[in-house]
């Protein structure tokens, strides 16, 4: 199996896994509890929210620790009392978290970059809350924050100016972006920010929101009080044990991931901007042939993305049906975010960036990741490969076989039986045409 979906999940790292195991079995107790062994504990959830936060540049008394990056989202949305405004092409959990309230979209370009003049028409005196995520969880798309955060405190600025104290916070969610970026709250000027264990080697059900000084939220749990009255619930002291784990050796390695993703990344971008130039061969061989294939399309920016994205537009392809032939050879990719993948819902952000419906369900989501190497990348590239082309030639097969049809229909000829399915493709081309000897 080659999994090529770590933007959906990541393998708990060797090291977080063993970091945490103890606190499964001998070190169990409750960290609230008023003996020595609990006391211990509480140190060491403690020590680990400081590892987290000290990997973004705060301190662990500014983190919130959560049941993982929705639960944050929500969390920070709490801190909106009027209007917010949020990217387009945000993650489902911001959009429905923002339709709680009064909320407006800033829309983005064809690489899904942030329109920052329509941030500026948007940014009215009601708007007391901006949402914008560090990287896109479909296209992999670095947001300029930096930028957002110099227009928002112009913004309060001028309105302190005009007597306006309405707050103004910059949330950004950061799930996709800790284990490839180094992540610094200060240089990002965020007010809030949402960290997510699942995405970077940690355990699933673990995040975390990082609160400026001064941010107000209102709790989404009531109970014992823990984390500051924030978050009620006994601590997840495994989770947080791993969390800070994998979020500490991803921070150490990310120049050395980032060379190895990007490498990968050509392989996978080399391989699929052949699919034309072969079928062109083919299509030569056999005059008859009219595949129609257009150059696959590269989606997200280019010069602002996360090395291990290669989101990618297939012209004229089912995007599920190829998904479930990769399956059957190993490989496994996905059409965008898990949770509208598993609802079968057209993805919202490839319609923000102006991809057309029969578009985005040729697009597929490639995210590399720990499991991967290059030696499995160049074999998963020509699997992917060899399987679009062959779906080019289903296709081709189909509306040839519909032309006939129709053809003998209009002469009121009696029916032919025609093939659409893989066996038509058998007697429809000599063993020499096959796809293995187009790539001599």
């Amino acid at each position: 199996m080659i999994y090529l979906d770590h933007a959906a999940a990541t393998p708990v790292s060797p090291q977080a896994l063993k970091a945490m195991l103890p606190y499964f079995t001998e070190d169990f107790f409750n960290p609230s509890a008023p003996y020595l062994p609990a006391k211990h504990v509480r140190e060491a959830y403690e020590s680990a929210k400081d590892q987290v936060a000290h990997c973004i540049g705060a301190k662990g008394v500014d983190l919130v620790i959560t049941a993982g990056a929705t639960e944050s989202i929500n969390l920070a949305f709490t801190a909106s009392h009027h209007k917010s405004l949020v990217l387009a092409i945000e993650h489902t959990a911001v959009l429905a978290a923002a339709k709680s309230k009064k909320y407006d979209l800033i829309s983005v370009d064809k690489f899904g970059l942030i329109q920052l003049d329509d941030l500026r028409r948007k940014l009215d005196d009601e708007v007391d809350f901006v949402s914008i995520s560090l990287a896109n969880n479909e296209l992999g798309t670095i947001q300029p924050l930096a930028e957002v955060s110099e227009i928002l405190r112009q913004a309060r600025q001028d309105r302190l100016q005009r007597g306006i104290t309405t707050p103004l916070y910059l949330h950004s969610d950061a799930s996709q972006a800790l284990n490839l970026m180094d992540i610094n709250v200060a240089r990002l000027g965020v007010d809030l920010l949402t960290l997510n264990a699942a995405k970077c080697s940690g355990p699933k059900g673990i995040g975390a929101l990082y609160l400026a000084h001064g941010v107000k939220i209102s709790p989404l749990t009531v109970g014992g009080g823990q984390e500051r009255g924030l978050r009620s619930g006994t601590e997840n002291v495994p989770g947080v044990i791993g969390f800070a784990t994998a979020a500490t050796e991803a921070k150490a390695h990310l120049s050395y991931h980032r060379k190895q993703y990007q490498e990968m990344a050509k392989v996978l971008h080399q391989e699929l901007a052949r699919i034309p130039i072969v079928a062109q061969h083919i299509e030569n061989v056999k005059h008859d042939l009219n595949l129609g294939i257009s150059q696959p399309i590269f989606l997200g920016n280019p010069k602002h993305q996360l090395a291990s994205f290669v989101p990618v537009c297939l012209p004229g392809i089912d995007a599920e049906r190829l998904i479930y032939k990769l399956e059957q050879q190993g490989i496994l990719v996905s059409t965008g975010a898990a949770c509208a993948a598993n609802k079968g819902t057209k993805s919202h952000v490839l319609a923000a960036i102006g991809l057309s419906d029969a578009e985005i369900a040729g697009s597929l989501r490639i995210s590399l990741g720990s499991t991967n190497n290059l030696d499995q990348i160049r074999q998963a590239a020509k699997i992917i490969s060899d399987i679009v082309l062959r779906e080019y030639f289903r296709v081709q097969n189909s509306l040839q076989g519909i032309k006939r049809a129709s053809k003998l229909d209009a002469k009121n000829d009696s029916p032919v039986k025609t093939g659409t399915g893989e066996d038509a493709l058998v007697e429809n081309f000599a063993p020499e045409d096959n796809l293995e000897n187009s790539y001599a």
